[in-house]
């Protein structure tokens, strides 16, 4: 059985292979965050606002703590500490029709004071990129 993109997010988290990454998702994929205003469109774009929120969230300590799936999403609740500041959050993935591709991922964090350490360190690091 082909790998789904659930199967694909999950494996990229354990490996950080950006190329498998990039082929994950949809050409016209949407990436919506607590920190940008407007959705980011396009697969470039939501690669950059991927990884680089890998490097700021996805250190030692980021797992996921809860899952909710429906037939063409998942909701991926995840925790981690950050200079000392609790951050809990969800992840929204909507997939193609077949399954294999991601076409939108929402990001929503809490609490504010973890909103504000993210809009920071992600400024910092899309400035990188």
């Amino acid at each position: 059985m082909p790998m789904t993109a659930l199967d694909g997010w999950r494996s990229y988290l354990k490996t950080h292979d950006h190329a498998a990454l990039r082929e994950l998702l949809h050409p016209d994929a949407v990436f919506e965050s607590p920190i940008v205003h407007t959705p980011q469109r396009g697969r470039d774009i939501t690669f950059k606002y991927l990884t680089s929120a890998g490097q700021v969230l996805g250190g030692p300590g980021f797992r996921y703590v809860g899952e909710w799936l429906s037939d063409n999403g998942a909701v991926l609740e995840f925790e981690n500490e950050v200079e000392g500041v609790k951050i809990n959050g969800v992840d929204i993935i909507t997939f193609s029709d077949d399954g294999h591709l991601i076409t939108h991922f929402k990001v929503m964090v809490r609490p504010l004071k973890a909103i504000n350490l993210l809009h920071r360190l992600m400024g910092e690091q899309l400035a990188k990129t």
